[in-house]
């Protein structure tokens, strides 16, 4: 039988209207006396209600049962997961670089799997990130999750993701992102035999599309191609657990139904999937290599203008034309801290040990830069026009100190000896 194509909703921050069965949505107001089908009117909100126009996010969701319908919460052991502020361990100058971590050897669902590698700011000031990657075998049943402490982006690096969430269903696959705001609960299932990723939990500003300043009204990442799910929901009397990320720690609660019964919803406060493939990336066509921030696909803006809180900055395929210039990232010391990941591929600015589910850290002001291999391969090669064909790398990029967790720096997936790919650099002054 061919497969269906899922449907979505398009447009970035759009206001959305999706009923899943016709005549659910009230007309003409929000909240009716008495709404169609006999269901419950609810608002989510994503933003403080005075939010200006322009960034308020808030949706209003027609649902089966209230969300209020549940027992007390209980606190359950957080595994892995960290949260902000992050004081496990000293955080120190030196770079770190890390191998995939491992699929558990016990089964594991996308919350049994998801390890904290680190992260700033301070969850309950909603500022600063966490970020984690998952490790999963098996999908959530009768499970499913909310993170009340900030929005999750994730990045697939193997292995399809069908995201069931309170307002659809959305699918992400390694290549996309998918967000899921904060609040929204959500059940993960594997389309793959396991799947492994990247997720950034942005506690401030909700993320949105950076400004295009002199490139103009088109270009980078376009808001036609974010998708939000249409509406779909479970009416399930089927018994299963609710586990909430609350203030940095894990809380559950156990439900006579199914939470994800929205029937239909209409707003701007959603979930949505974006394809990396997509973004129209831009560069140099004269000479010298543009600072990674052109290739921004979301920012989390912060209190300081052109400071964010995080940058979602991607590495994609492209051309490289410019002449007279070392093309790979030259050797820099930043004011912003940089986690990257690899999706798949390889990365222009190391030859080898930065490998696909893997990942490194550089904070702020420890210098990097390409490794030897790379350098020599730049300044010899012949300067024609080259496509980097087979690459995804990513950053998140963000203003403040980037705090590894105790398991971070203890895993056996920490490479000891990254520092000596930069070893060997000998003097070349002719004075």
């Amino acid at each position: 039988m061919k497969k269906e194509k899922r449907r979505y909703l398009s447009g970035f921050g759009n206001e959305h209207t999706s009923e899943a069965s016709p005549g659910t949505l009230p007309e003409g107001q929000n909240a009716p006396q008495k709404p169609p089908r006999g269901l419950y009117t609810e608002q989510i909100s994503g933003t403080p209600f005075t939010a200006p126009r322009g960034h308020n996010r808030r949706s209003w969701l027609y649902r089966i049962r209230p969300s209020a319908t549940h027992p007390a919460f209980r606190r359950i052991d957080n595994g892995l997961i960290r949260s902000a502020p992050f004081n496990e361990a000293t955080p120190s100058p030196n770079r770190l670089r890390w191998d995939p971590l491992p699929f558990p050897d016990e089964p594991a669902d996308f919350i049994d799997g998801l390890v904290t590698m680190g992260g700033n700011g301070d969850a309950s000031g909603r500022s600063g990130v966490a970020i984690h990657i998952y490790c999963a075998t098996k999908s959530m049943e009768r499970r499913v999750f909310y993170d009340a402490d900030g929005e999750l982006l994730i990045v697939p690096q193997t292995g399809r993701l069908l995201l069931a969430t309170e307002l659809g269903i959305i699918e992400g696959a390694p290549g996309e992102i998918a967000v899921i705001p904060r609040g929204i609960k959500f059940s993960v299932a594997l389309l793959d035999d396991r799947a492994r990723g990247y997720v950034c939990e942005n506690y401030g500003a909700l993320f949105r599309l950076p400004e295009l300043g002199p490139i103009g009204a088109n270009g980078l990442a376009n808001p036609r191609d974010f998708r939000a799910p249409v509406a779909a929901f479970e009416d399930s009397d089927e018994p299963g657990e609710v586990v909430a990320k609350f203030e940095g720690n894990l809380w559950a609660t156990e439900l006579d139904h199914s939470p994800l019964d929205v029937v239909a919803w209409h707003g701007n406060y959603a979930p949505y999937v974006y394809d990396l493939a997509r973004f129209n990336t831009i560069g140099t066509v004269s000479f010298d290599h543009p600072d990674p921030s052109i290739f921004t696909v979301l920012t989390a803006p912060s209190d300081t203008p052109g400071t964010a809180d995080c940058d979602f900055v991607i590495f994609p395929p492209r051309w490289l034309v410019a002449e007279h210039t070392f093309r790979p990232p030259w050797f820099h010391r930043n004011y912003m801290n940089e986690f990257m990941g690899l999706v798949h591929g390889v990365y222009d600015a190391k030859a080898a040990g930065f490998v696909p589910g893997g990942a490194s850290l550089h904070n702020c002001m420890s210098a990097h830069g390409p490794d030897r291999a790379t350098f020599e391969r730049a300044v010899t090669t012949e300067l024609i026009p080259q496509k980097i064909a087979d690459t995804l790398a990513f950053m998140f990029e963000t203003r403040l100190v980037i705090r590894p967790t105790r398991f971070a720096l203890e895993t056996p997936a920490l490479q000891h000896d990254y520092d000596a790919c930069w070893a060997g650099f000998e003097k070349m002054f002719k004075g």
